[in-house]
């Protein structure tokens, strides 16, 4: 039997034996992002390799990392996952010997070869199509479709085309066909026929007298008398055998894809390569001296992108869209979208109010090009952004809508700024005629442009704004900043026309929206105000809605109420120590156990403690939080979930108390010590009754009758569960999931939630969001479990049934579930509690739907006159409670107190930590406290849940109390300097020692204190820091 030792040097000897193949397959950047095993600094000398000298370099360096000694258990499977999962499947096929026939392998050797040899004539490409088309065919990832691009829009065609080439022969054998299928469907008929060696015009024409280049399956046509490869076509009056000589002894000049030159051989490698034509007049090397260096590393171009936005690239989800693009050419409106477009049409600014699975975004799209034809016609740019509220709709847009049909005649951008390979997104908006983004970056760059920060982006470049989901165009909401600056310039130009002087040009308006809402109204009235306060902030002359005949689905809709349960000694048990807490600390609670009221009470005691400085009742008002949201869970979920959840954070708690070093306990006081103890006494218990199923809640049980019901029923179900927190959302996908019953009848289902920080559960990513919802879109997930975060925009034509599980809010957010289910016999579904009021606030939101409907009707009635009286009138308000709001901000500002007076004291033992002395700030965002005195405080962990959100900054560890334990904020790494970032919420703030009115004792965010703070002083603590380098090493 194999030893250990032994089985690690027949692994080492394997990688060593493919090290000269596996350094120009590994891109080193996103391998690096998963190997958990080589420490940050290793990572950071490595990329720094990669960006100074080359990838290839940086390869081996890796390479010697992994297979240096001692390893780890599991070192070779974390490095082959790593490749796998970091888009160098290829590499990893090599570390695992898993690799084809000899004869497929020097066939895609050949193919590489001769992308070398036609790399002059290939770098003429439309690179944007082809990489995007590269993307869905898999040849490319997302983060090389993203260099591409970004290269591209830079640095130009020729240089993207480059890179492009670079990374498809990293590829699987089998790119080749793939990238071949890519230059047919983009129409770049010529390069595909250079590659061939075949006639375009027959594909073209429909001619079927002689073979196609492609089969159906999209693989080359094999020849068994020409070759054995993949699909190479040989010219007939030369083998490769001849070209294989003529190579194999040719070793002075490096091969332009290959690693210094090398392009592997083998004995074999006499058959047709993969779909490559190798040229009569010439071998391989007769012109490998004048051949790009594609494969030898990444260009300076593409390792200088590392501050912008990520770029565009379409999804699986648009093959479609990029394989029947011609089709899509021409955008055919309904009578009834018509209508609603002909306003737009006129360049008047209008609200399209459509429900849901109306065609919203078709109308949008056919708008924007009409505009942009018109501007062209008559001589003029145009310049259209459409906006969106969030990142998936972004993609969703881009993918299904606006790249499809106006890709031909008009370059069209996506930006999101969830990437951290970034360019300016002031460049996108110049060199593109449409742009998808989510407003806030919009935002941003009008403020930037405005404040002289550099040339942003103004109003004024712009000649159509979308704005999608317009109904959130009220105060507070960035939509509405953005249209303020609208407002003002357009009363500007009012007076500068009165003046017969120049007005500023403002772009045309146009808002889309299912649903405006009443906002809380309750009469018709006030219902009218709300939808004409939006149309005002929109400034739209007029709110056009659905006149024609036809309806669209609406799904069936059912109340589905349950027997509140009339057992429940799990949720006893917890009320018990819950009033053992209450004798503990003299609390005496006004409101049930569980309730939201409840909570609001116990939150206000904790907040009241902390600045009391009340220890015990401030520890035990955040215990009886937890156990409240247990009885709330238990309600929603399982109760096994719902112990989880409490034993986690009893855990945490735990763990606190331990110093991490030298494992002691950190000081415990007796109030936690009765905690804990007194969790560690009903704990068995809990799990013993967590284990009887007659004790379930019953809306758990009819939940999982309604999906049975949903997928025995259907011949395809798809769904989306509602629920109302992040964690039940969690627990209800685990449920399913393990659920036998599911199973059995293929229910596939996953959770999706919000990617805000606000809550304690670890928020997902931007990119986990779409891959999700990618999935389920494809059918790969039947069934998604949601949070309030997909109840807007989600386009899914086949969802088919949607619940409400114990959810429900306004009547927007119902209108907007509702519209999930877009499929022919769809149903809805709300589950509820008897007794929970869930039943009448769904009526309650029906009435009101009812109310916007009526309200919608009178505003369309109104005579035109008195439409727009009434809408300047709510202009000029908002006009001036925006300007009274800026100079109470600006007054605020000019009084903000001297940091000296403001101390910070330890939440959890009350402590004093610092002054606001000697606190600085990091680019305007971060708090940070590198004083010699304030080290000597505090403790540092490691943090796992850590999400890479901002790379230059955060460092992997956490900062905490050396007293108490209570964590205090993380350790962030700012340009080789490690500072300890504050968190201001696990602070008691107090102003000259007491508590003053405009010092909130329990800040949640460092803009609630009127405090400046100066600026970090990164030359002063660089310089000490290498001082006292240099006094250790003396």
């Amino acid at each position: 039997m194999e030893s250990d030792d032994d089985n690690t040097v027949r692994l080492t000897n394997l990688i060593e034996s493919v090290r000269p193949r596996l350094r120009r397959l590994i891109q080193v950047d996103p391998v690096l992002d998963l190997m958990h095993s080589i420490g940050s600094e290793q990572k950071e000398r490595i990329r720094n390799q990669a960006r100074a000298e080359c990838n290839i370099n940086a390869a081996d360096s890796l390479i010697n990392i992994v297979i240096k000694e001692p390893h780890g258990d599991g070192w070779f499977r974390e490095f082959v996952d790593a490749l796998s999962a970091g888009g160098c499947q290829y590499a990893a096929d090599h570390v695992e010997a898993n690799l084809s026939s000899p004869k497929v392998e020097a066939n895609n050797d050949y193919c590489v070869r001769l992308i070398e040899l036609l790399c002059t004539n290939l770098l003429d490409m439309k690179t944007n199509d082809v990489c995007l088309a590269c993307l869905s065919e898999e040849i490319l990832t997302q983060e090389d479709s993203e260099i591409i691009l970004a290269l591209t829009t830079n640095n130009g065609n020729m240089n993207g085309a480059r890179e492009l080439l670079r990374r498809i022969v990293r590829c699987r054998p089998g790119w080749f066909s793939k990238f071949l299928n890519v230059l047919h469907e983009t129409e770049h008929l010529l390069l595909y026929q250079e590659l061939t060696g075949g006639s375009p015009s027959n594909d073209i024409q429909g001619e079927t007298d002689s073979p196609s280049p492609l089969t159906d399956e999209g693989e080359l046509a094999r020849s068994d008398a020409a070759t054995e490869g993949e699909g190479c076509s040989i010219p007939q009056e030369e083998s490769l055998d001849s070209v294989s000589n003529t190579t194999e002894g040719e070793t002075d000049s490096p091969s332009p894809l290959t690693d210094e030159g090398e392009l592997a051989r083998s004995d074999a490698a006499t058959e047709g390569g993969e779909g490559c034509s190798i040229p009569q007049e010439e071998s391989l090397d007769s012109v490998s001296n004048t051949t790009e260096d594609l494969y030898n590393e990444e260009s300076v171009e593409t390792r200088q992108l590392v501050n912008g936005f990520r770029l565009s690239e379409p999804e699986e989800t648009s093959t479609a869209a990029i394989a029947g693009s011609p089709k899509k050419a021409d955008i055919v409106l309904r009578d009834y979208q018509m209508d609603v477009a002909t306003p737009a049409l006129e360049g008047k600014n209008i609200i399209v109010c459509l429900p849901t699975g109306s065609g919203k975004t078709r109308v949008a799209v056919y708008i924007t090009k009409e505009h942009l034809d018109g501007r062209r016609k008559a001589g003029q740019s145009g310049k259209v952004v459409v906006l969106v509220n969030k990142v998936p709709l972004v993609d969703q847009h881009y993918n299904a809508e606006f790249w499809p049909f106006l890709k031909h005649s008009y370059k069209v951008e996506r930006v999101s700024g969830d990437s951290t390979r970034k360019i300016s997104f002031t460049e996108i908006v110049k060199k593109h005629d449409v742009i998808i983004c989510t407003a806030q970056i919009l935002e941003n760059y009008l403020e930037r442009a405005k404040s002289g920060e550099d040339e942003g982006v103004r109003l004024r470049d712009l000649t159509l704004l979308v704005i999608d989901e317009c109904h959130h165009t009220t105060k507070g909401e960035v939509y509405n900043h953005i249209m303020m600056r609208y407002l003002k310039q357009k009363h500007k130009n009012s007076k500068l026309k009165k003046l017969q002087k120049e007005p500023v040009p403002i772009p045309q308006i146009l808002g889309l929206t299912a649903s405006p809402g009443v906002g809380g109204a309750t009469k018709l009235e006030k219902a009218e105000e709300h939808i004409l306060r939006i149309c005002a902030n929109l400034d739209a002359c007029k709110i056009m809605t659905r006149t024609h005949a036809e309806n669209t689905n609406k799904p069936f809709k059912k109340i589905a109420t349950v027997e509140e349960r009339k057992q429940d000694p799990f949720g006893d048990v917890i009320k018990r120590m819950m009033h053992a807490i209450h004798t503990h600390a003299e609390l005496q609670p006004t409101c049930d156990l569980g309730s939201q009221m409840y909570e609001q009470w116990v939150v206000q005691k904790e907040q009241n403690a902390a600045k009391e400085k009340k220890q015990k009742v401030r520890v035990c008002a955040e215990h009886l939080r937890q156990y409240n949201e247990g009885l709330q869970l238990r309600n929603t979920i399982r109760m096994c979930d719902a112990l989880s959840f409490l034993n986690k954070y009893q855990e945490g708690e735990m763990k606190r108390k331990v110093a991490p070093e030298e494992e002691v306990p950190i000081h415990i006081t007796d109030t936690e010590r009765f905690l804990f103890n007194l969790f560690k006494e009903n704990k068995e218990e809990m799990q013993a009754l967590a284990k009887i199923p007659a004790y379930e809640n019953k809306s758990l049980s009819e939940l999982k009758s309604k999906i049975l019901h949903e997928f025995t029923s259907r011949e395809n179900a798809r769904g989306i569960i509602f629920t109302k927190t992040r964690r039940s959302a969690i627990a209800l996908s685990q449920w399913i999931q393990e659920n036998p019953k599911f199973e059995e009848i293929d229910v596939k289902a996953c959770y999706v939630i919000g990617g805000g920080d606000q809550s304690v559960v670890k928020p997902m990513t931007s990119a986990e969001q779409k891959d999700v919802l990618n999935k389920f879109g494809s059918g790969e997930i039947n069934v998604l479990i949601a949070t309030t975060v997909a109840e807007e925009g989600l386009d899914i034509p086949q969802c088919n049934f949607v619940i409400r599980y114990g959810l429900v809010t306004n009547e927007i957010a119902m209108i907007q579930a509702q519209g999930r289910a877009r499929a022919e016999d769809s149903s809805y579904t709300v589950v509820e509690v008897e007794g929970s009021g869930v039943a009448e606030k769904e009526s309650v939101n029906e009435y009101r739907e009812k109310m916007m409907l009526k309200a919608i009707d009178k505003i369309k009635n109104l005579n035109q006159e008195d439409y727009d009286k009434r809408i300047m009138d709510f202009q000029i308000q908002a006009i001036m409670e925006k300007t009274l709001q800026a100079q109470v901000k600006t007054k605020k500002h000019m009084k903000k107190e001297s940091p000296s007076k403001v101390a910070f004291s330890c939440r959890g033992c009350n402590k004093h930590v610092c002054t606001g002395e000697d606190i600085e700030i990091i680019d305007n965002m971060h708090r940070v406290n590198v004083t010699a005195q304030f080290r000597e405080l505090f403790i540092q962990r490691e943090n796992t849940t850590l999400q890479e959100r901002c790379l230059d900054y955060e460092a992997n560890e956490f900062i905490a109390c050396k007293d108490c334990g209570q964590r205090w904020g993380s350790m962030q790494l700012y340009r080789g300097l490690k500072c300890p970032s504050l968190h201001v919420k696990n602070f008691v703030v107090t102003y000259n020692g007491k508590k003053k009115a405009n010092v909130p004792s329990k800040c949640t965010k460092w803009s609630e204190l009127a405090i400046q703070f100066p600026a970090f002083d990164y030359i002063t603590h660089a310089s000490q820091m290498v001082q006292s380098s240099d006094d250790e090493t003396e």
